[in-house]
């Protein structure tokens, strides 16, 4: 009933914010040209387009200005020193959560489409040190996936000589278990499916703790295995 209830808040508030963004849909283009004329504050272009007959929230227009600076790659925060600024477009994704940037690095760059390529792209020409990581997470990436262990030595000399702690930490993890890290980029067989059949057992003795005896759960063990 909880979940039920938790369900209908979701979707009712997913129908007002689509509501929302219809009603500023016709001054989308005004927003837009309005913006690339000059940095614009987020309470100047909402009281404008209110002149204009706007009658939705100041969050809708809020949450819009932040996909444009988004899309700027720009936190315009006064004092805004004027500058020629690069012309923007609505951007077709916001929010690119670290989580999703670390997904689109890890993914084969040829099968991304030109949006996603784009934005790694951007991300490699923020810092010398996004760069670095990033390459060095493709390589790591390829040799696992394309199983080229006669790279894994040059990329472990690369990773621990960087300027990045991180990647430092954990190349010298591999090293430390280099055996089996040989080992897993080389053949391609692993214990992966039996570590799996023994998480599933665990499971399924955990559920049935207290409530079976040894007969019952190797019963249920038999069936579900």
């Amino acid at each position: 009933m909880r979940q039920a209830t938790g369900l209908q808040k979701s979707l009712e508030h997913q129908v007002r914010r689509d509501r929302h963004d219809r009603k500023l849909e016709p001054y989308k283009d005004y927003l837009l040209q309005q913006w690339n004329q000059k940095p614009y504050e987020t309470k100047q272009l909402f009281e404008e387009i209110k002149k204009q007959g706007y009658s939705g929230s100041y969050d809708t227009v809020a949450r819009y200005t932040r996909c444009l600076r988004q899309g700027t790659e720009l936190q315009l925060k006064p004092p805004i020193i004027p500058q020629d600024l690069p012309q923007v477009v609505e951007p077709l994704r916001c929010a690119l959560t670290p989580r999703k940037a670390m997904g689109l690095v890890m993914q084969n760059f040829e099968e991304l489409d030109a949006n996603d390529q784009q934005l790694v792209s951007l991300l490699e020409k923020q810092s010398s040190e996004f760069n670095e990581a990033i390459e060095l997470a493709q390589d790591f990436t390829a040799i696992v996936r394309q199983r080229t262990p006669e790279k894994l030595d040059n990329w472990l000399d690369q990773a621990i000589n960087s300027n990045l702690s991180p990647i430092q930490r954990f190349a010298r993890r591999l090293q430390e278990d280099y055996a089996s890290v040989k080992a897993g980029v080389t053949f391609s067989v692993s214990n992966g499916p039996v570590e799996g059949h023994i998480n599933r057992l665990k499971m399924l003795k955990r559920q049935m703790y207290g409530r079976a005896n040894i007969d019952l759960l190797s019963q249920r063990f038999l069936i579900e295995m």
